[in-house]
């Protein structure tokens, strides 16, 4: 099955809330306020409970207690507010799908966002957009899974995953990967390009025109995958993309030393794949 036929399945694609592809629309649109995403945002009590609960929880260590969606998005922030709202709309976006543990799944995402958001305060990037475009990087096995299950359960017994051979077994079986699948989907809810630029890229960030967000995001796979899969310190050091960590100047040092654990920088961020 082609890129094209994959998403002329019914069941490829997800449906969103309303409010969440309007909040996705106005990554696009500078003049929008954040009076009108407060608005909107209100209008949903599922999203509204949700940030009320992330703005209070330990992750944001406020010292006062956050009771209306508008104080919640003045007290957090513009980039932020999205970024929450996106991230839940795409966790809550797959309900079931045949043979893969959706837990496993978000959590695994989540570290991934996680890590590239620290990276990329390190480097003096887009902190929001790095976390962002971390929890999605893997939507893309979502909508295999979802489009061709059974396609998707035999790469599934050949690799894992969270299997670092993943994205080469899929290619090998169907010509394209989970990258290529999630820059798809991003294209199609109107994410701007560099969503889906960073997604596609992501693999194999030191091929073509270097991008410094898919690298970060290569990066935080790499950690994501060595915690949920309890790497030694010789596996963590065997496996470490130096290359890639070279051309935003971090070492593996940067990962084992001065990086908080991910326990420590995820804490009450849990609420948000729950």
């Amino acid at each position: 099955m082609n890129l094209e036929a994959l998403f002329q399945q019914q069941t490829a694609l997800p449906s969103i809330p309303k409010v969440v592809q309007e909040v996705i629309e106005s990554f696009n649109n500078d003049a929008v306020s954040i009076e009108e995403i407060a608005r909107k945002l209100a209008a949903d009590q599922v999203l509204s409970a949700k940030i009320l609960r992330l703005a209070n929880s330990s992750y944001y260590h406020v010292s006062r207690t956050i009771g209306t969606v508008d104080d919640a998005v003045l007290m957090l922030g513009f980039m932020t507010v999205r970024t929450l709202v996106v991230s839940t709309g795409m966790a809550g976006s797959f309900k079931k799908l045949p043979g893969v543990d959706l837990k496993l799944f978000w959590r695994y995402s989540l570290d991934t966002a996680l890590v590239a958001k620290w990276l990329a305060k390190e480097v003096k990037l887009n902190s929001d957009f790095a976390f962002t475009v971390g929890l999605m990087h893997a939507i893309g096995q979502l909508v295999m899974h979802a489009a061709m299950p059974e396609q998707a359960l035999q790469v599934d017994k050949v690799a894992g995953p969270l299997d670092a051979r993943r994205l080469d077994v899929e290619r090998k079986s169907f010509g394209y990967d989970f990258a290529d699948v999630g820059a798809e989907l991003a294209r199609r809810w109107r994410f701007p390009d560099e969503f889906a630029q960073v997604i596609k890229a992501f693999p194999q960030p030191l091929e073509g025109q270097f991008d410094a967000y898919a690298a970060i995001v290569h990066l935080a796979t790499w950690r994501a995958r060595a915690e949920e899969n309890k790497y030694s310190a010789d596996e963590l050091e065997s496996t470490f993309p130096g290359e890639v960590a070279a051309r935003l100047g971090l070492t593996l040092g940067t990962f084992t030393e001065d990086m908080p654990p991910l326990a420590e920088l995820g804490e009450g961020m849990q609420d948000l794949i729950a």
